[in-house]
């Protein structure tokens, strides 16, 4: 962690690290040149050249393609591209979906400007010191979730569960539990029974790590609730470390967020200053501490055991399991690991009961969630809604499709979930009603196609990501997914014949077999589900 943190701000401070640099800090370090230019070369945020005076990345995924992203690439590229103090670089999600198509300038985001307004874009490349301060640009909202009227009452949960002289571990436990809550980064596993299992490990010591790492196309909650309501989060840790027995926590964030990160430190600093962090943690006699780790780069630190690769200063490429983090995680010791909305729905449940909670779902469904939606909908954000809240509601609530072009698609749960027809909009976002459909609830990323997008190319753009994404250490994804786009792509440009198809069903599932990761194992499903769905979307061949 303090290796890839003295390159984080070296490479801030510096713009670049040259090979100088690199040899300075291994004699000041002692570590071989090797390693620090191995992790250099795994992580996309450091660069080994001087930077120009305008870096401009913009995203290429499926949100800011719908929105006209390679469109507006050109225009940008016609009046600067001759520039040779201007870099304009395609780069993977920036997790700004509502805003796109997205970008950022000398790692600034530009949110809620976008590539669509050209003319902030001139002025900001012709005067980079006009750029945002990165301050939090969100109009403040009330959230059910949020217990709180005031930041002054913020952290009054753990504090109360601890002045009642409860056990907090049986009554965290307990609750969490009986209230059915799952994880919400993706894989859904029940958060109460994995607070349990890491509970009841005696080896000591034990961490709680708080995944921040978004980067999946089409998914943003988690960056919305870190900047409307950090304090949820930040609480959610410390009831989770408290029950745990751990002594410290660590928020992995994505570096893109530095508007959130700047949201969050300062509520570490409220929490620490009222005694809710430090060595007697909101009364409680223990000791709880929590830190901020900014990644370098990259989709796959998302997947827990190359988050905690990254955590120990070595590339990030996932771990074969078992063992789990659970019983195996950071340093080889017992480590919890939530996402950014789990820790903050932890609170809430644990704020108000779980009576209170099961009444918020629709029909039998438990529960509120966040979920993000873009495309083509004339309102593309972040929204709370009761679990069990159909498709077509959402997108009601997000304005209604845009240009009142009808639906003809949808991808429910993030860039990794299967395609759904239009007559499966009235299908409730629930884990349980999604994973009847075939697809899944997944990130919470509801991504909208109306009735003119070509879906053969939106599979092929979601492809594309994961084959980029790939880390490359095992062979299955590495080159399966170099495979799949090259035929998704020849067969769009007509250079090869759509009997190339028939191989993907089984690369698919070779794939799932055999990927160490997630990454791996849902890299070619989106374009599988299509297929299956959408066939007349298939070209026809030339």
């Amino acid at each position: 962690m303090e290796l890839l943190r003295e390159l984080t701000r070296l490479q801030h401070d510096l713009g670049y690290l040259s090979d100088e640099t690199l040899r300075r800090l291994a004699k000041e370090r002692t570590v071989p040149l090797y390693r620090l230019e191995g992790l250099v070369s795994f992580y996309p945020y450091f660069r080994r050249t001087p930077p120009p005076r305008v870096l401009l990345h913009a995203c290429r995924d499926i949100s800011c393609s719908l929105a006209g992203e390679q469109r507006c690439q050109e225009l940008v590229r016609e009046k600067f591209g001759d520039e040779t103090d201007i870099e304009i670089h395609e780069v993977s999600c920036l997790g700004r979906c509502d805003a796109a198509p997205a970008l950022s300038i000398n790692d600034v985001p530009l949110a809620p400007i976008s590539l669509n307004d050209a003319e902030k874009i001139e002025r900001l490349i012709a005067d980079p010191a006009g750029l945002p301060q990165d301050e939090p640009t969100s109009q403040l909202r009330q959230w059910r979730v949020n217990p709180y009227n005031a930041a002054s009452d913020w952290f009054g949960t753990v504090q109360n569960l601890v002045a009642s002289g409860r056990d907090i571990g049986a009554t965290c436990i307990e609750q969490i539990q009986q209230s059915g809550l799952s994880g919400m980064g993706g894989a859904g596993f029940p958060t109460g029974r994995k607070w349990e299992l890491v509970a009841g490990e005696s080896v000591t010591p034990k961490y709680v790590i708080c995944n921040a790492d978004e980067s999946e196309p089409g998914t943003f909650k988690d960056r919305v609730i870190l900047e409307e309501l950090p304090h949820l989060v930040i609480e959610g840790m410390i009831l989770a470390g408290l029950t745990i027995g751990a002594e410290k926590g660590i928020v992995y964030l994505r570096h893109e967020y530095t508007r959130e990160y700047k949201a969050l430190s300062r509520t570490i600093e409220i929490a620490r200053e009222r005694g809710i962090l430090g060595n007697n943690a909101a009364g409680s006699e223990q000791p709880f501490d929590i830190e901020i780790f900014l990644s370098p780069g990259g989709y796959i630190l998302g997947e827990e055991t190359a988050l905690l690769e990254a955590l120990e200063d070595k590339r990030g490429e996932p771990r074969n399991k078992p063992p789990y983090p659970g019983t195996h995680g950071l340093w080889g010791k017992p480590t919890l690991i939530n996402n950014v909305e789990t820790f903050a729905l932890a609170t809430t449940i644990l704020h108000h009961g779980v009576d209170w909670w099961k009444k918020q779902g629709r029909e039998n469904c438990v529960g509120l969630k966040f979920v993000s939606i873009s495309g083509d909908v004339n309102k593309p954000g972040v929204y709370e809604i009761p679990v069990g809240t159909p498709v077509s509601e959402l997108i009601e609530l997000a304005g209604g499709m845009r240009n009142g072009i009808p639906l003809k698609a949808f991808l429910p749960g993030g860039a990794s979930s299967r395609f759904l027809r239009s007559d499966q909009a009235e299908t409730p976002l629930d884990f349980a009603a999604m994973q009847q459909t075939g697809s899944m609830l997944g990130t919470g990323a509801v991504i909208v196609f109306n009735e003119t997008r070509d879906l053969f190319a939106a599979a092929t753009n979601i492809v594309s990501f994961f084959r980029n994404e790939s880390c490359g250490k095992c062979v299955p994804c590495r080159v399966g997914s170099e495979k799949a786009v090259k035929i998704l792509e020849s067969i769009a440009a007509g250079t090869q014949s759509t009997e190339a198809l028939t191989v993907l069903p089984d690369l698919g599932e070779t794939l799932q077999q055999t990927s160490i990761c997630g990454l791996g194992q849902v890299a070619i499903t989106p374009i599988l589900s299509m297929m299956e769905l959408f066939p007349e979307e298939v070209p026809a061949s030339k």
